[in-house]
């Protein structure tokens, strides 16, 4: 990659974010889309969020994507914020252009896109086990995909505090979105009856010993069950998943294709979706599931 007095820059703004392979995802796609830019990791403290934005606009920067624990923090420092990243309440992805800030939120759209071609969600029934930030990005997404059932499980000392969060959302889309007690095992099987989709969406797993479900959790047969994380590849869930001879999907894929959506929105120009999925893979293979 050639870096002259034209090169522009993006970036990736987190903490901790260092370990972020968003770097390799974009500059890759610079690379091949011939974009003369930069994509760098910006680790900032929470109270660089507002000075580290200003520079967006000083350095007449492509852009940024946010990822915890700022993906809500930022929303006051943007000057327009995207309909769909309005009702999540929470933005991945910041557009400048002119001096302008722009926040969008593209983890919804990507997690589907991460998914099995031969699976759509209309007319599907949902299940997330968690229901935080990228939960309520791939409800939203999912409502507007045409999807028949959402139901959410969270910790009973949380149920009111989503509750809150949700209730707005169900009323804006017209949808109803149950939430339930993940403490209670008999609505949790009861629940599991028909599930299409099956999302581990609480971060539990990324120790590589903690599970969402029980042990002994029997999967829906026929269902497809994803994790959000990507690290490690094979969580203890979709172990357990596997073993009972179903479907997984982990969390690379979201992030692929959140990035790709945010590259398409920072420079215009359209993703080299497989080539750059072929680097990636071959770069961190620790990451990918199937091998």
């Amino acid at each position: 990659m050639r870096i002259d007095g034209y090169t522009r820059m993006a970036a990736v703004i987190a903490k901790p974010i260092r370990h972020s392979i968003s770097p390799f995802i974009h500059n890759h796609a610079y690379q091949l889309t011939a974009t003369n830019a930069v994509y760098l990791a910006w680790e900032v403290a929470e109270e660089q969020v507002e000075q580290s934005l200003q520079q967006l606009r000083v350095l007449d920067m492509l852009g940024a994507n946010i990822s915890m624990p700022y993906k809500k923090k930022v929303l006051p420092y943007l000057d327009q914020v995207d309909e769909s990243a309005q009702l999540i309440g929470s933005v991945n992805t910041i557009v400048q252009k002119d001096g302008c800030l722009t926040g969008y939120n593209t983890d919804g759209l990507g997690f589907l896109k991460s998914l099995p071609k031969t699976f759509s969600i209309k007319d599907k029934k949902l299940v997330l086990l968690g229901a935080g930030g990228a939960a309520t990005a791939i409800v939203l997404e999912a409502v507007r995909q045409g999807v028949a059932e959402i139901h959410l499980f969270v910790r009973p000392e949380s149920l009111a505090k989503y509750q809150a969060i949700y209730s707005p959302l169900t009323e804006a889309l017209s949808f109803s979105i149950v939430l339930h007690d993940l403490s209670r095992r008999d609505q949790v099987n009861a629940m599991m009856v028909g599930t299409d989709l099956l999302i581990n969406a609480t971060g539990l797993g990324m120790d590589g010993v903690s599970l969402p479900v029980p042990k002994d959790f029997t999967f829906p047969k026929g269902c497809l069950v994803a994790d959000l994380a990507y690290f490690p590849a094979k969580t203890p869930f979709l172990q357990l998943a596997e073993k009972q001879e179903v479907q997984t999907v982990n969390g690379l894929g979201m992030l692929f294709h959140q990035a790709a959506l945010a590259f398409e929105l920072m420079t215009d120009k359209t993703f080299p979706e497989q080539e750059v999925w072929q680097a990636l893979k071959l770069e961190y293979p620790e990451y990918v599931l199937e091998k």
